[in-house]
């Protein structure tokens, strides 16, 4: 027991330092999408903020989805980096229970488990509220949250709705930061 109290604080602490969004306890119960339609969501999706993460250093975030031949969801991510280069990571999502279309699995190295992906609103055309949560031996929880839109803005009375939704999950909206989505022409891929 003792060497899994120290994991923990490590673990704390490594995500303490690196700005994650971590919590003691286990991860909040967050409503989702109902009847959620995953071809509706396929394309690409602008990041308008989000929990702190440390896979994400850049600006001009975005992610697209496509279908794949074998029903899964092919996931690319890119964002411009400060150097001017693009980072991008490609990864895939499956829908893990059919009964609950609105919680995916996502991976992006082979071996390492699925993160949960759970879309707790949109209307497919303008805004999506995404939430994450993993819990680590029952005893702390790392989240990650991002409000995605079609376009690289929208609007605060959207922006405001999504926070009520988000917050009603367990979220500190006032933790969430906005991504740069300005100077990105020229970056549309």
């Amino acid at each position: 027991m003792k060497t899994l109290q120290v994991l923990s604080v490590l673990l704390l602490t490594a995500a303490a330092v690196n700005g994650q969004s971590y919590h003691i306890g286990s991860c909040p119960k967050s409503e989702l999408q109902e009847n959620f339609n995953i071809m509706q969501y396929m394309g690409t999706w602008y990041e308008i903020e989000k929990l702190p993460a440390i896979f994400e250093k850049g600006r001009c975030n975005q992610a697209t989805y496509t279908l794949l031949p074998d029903g899964t969801v092919g996931v690319h991510n890119e964002e411009l980096l400060s150097d001017g280069t693009i980072g991008s990571i490609e990864g895939v999502a499956r829908v893990k229970d059919p009964s609950q279309p609105a919680i995916l699995g996502v991976s992006f190295f082979k071996g390492v488990p699925d993160a949960p992906y759970k879309v707790i609103s949109t209307d497919y055309q303008s805004y999506a509220l995404v939430y994450s949560c993993k819990d680590f031996f029952g005893l702390f929880y790392i989240d990650f949250a991002w409000i995605l839109a079609r376009t690289r803005a929208l609007t605060d009375d959207i922006i405001s709705q999504l926070h009520d939704k988000i917050s009603a999950a367990g979220v500190d909206v006032n933790r969430l930061t906005v991504t740069n989505q300005t100077v990105c022409d020229g970056y549309n891929q």
